[in-house]
């Protein structure tokens, strides 16, 4: 099924990915009443990251924006694997990401941007959202960046 959603990320250039298996024992994304909340998505492509280390060292602050983008892209694809159609969000309520970081790197916010205009350019008003953007030593796999999403559906 592909609707209005969708059909933005194909003007974008972008389509929806598989979903990311799970690296360990959880679910990509499960629904709660109106809401449905995404594990944390790393920027995986094809099965792969296609860059690892920390933000501020081995990977620049625009290579991780972009990785950020991915992730959101992946999330995106979480959701759509619990709703069926991405058209059912009424809103991203929530963006929570984390930047393995250098030690001297400030910019997580910067980064997190990346995640944050692609909800936006694809849902327009309904991609506006709260957001934390955190610095962390370690991710899983050593990936660079991790976005984690909760949205709220409509009624039906």
């Amino acid at each position: 099924m592909s609707g209005a959603v969708e059909s933005k990320l194909a003007e974008l250039g972008l389509s929806l990915p598989d979903v990311v298996p799970p690296l360990a024992a959880y679910q990509p994304a499960v629904q709660s009443g109106v809401y449905v909340y995404t594990a944390g998505q790393l920027p995986m492509v094809d099965g792969k990251l296609p860059v690892t280390g920390k933000v501020g060292a081995e990977v620049t602050a625009e290579e991780a924006k972009d990785l950020a983008r991915t992730c959101a892209l992946n999330a995106l694809a979480a959701v759509k694997s619990i709703v069926g159609d991405l058209d059912r969000i009424a809103r991203v309520v929530k963006v929570v990401g984390f930047v393995a970081s250098a030690s001297d790197f400030t910019g997580q916010p910067g980064v997190l941007n990346g995640a944050s205009e692609l909800l936006g350019a694809v849902l327009g008003d309904k991609g506006v959202h709260a957001r934390s953007a955190v610095g962390v030593a370690v991710l899983p796999l050593d990936a660079p960046v991790e976005v984690e999403l909760q949205v709220e559906l409509t009624g039906a």
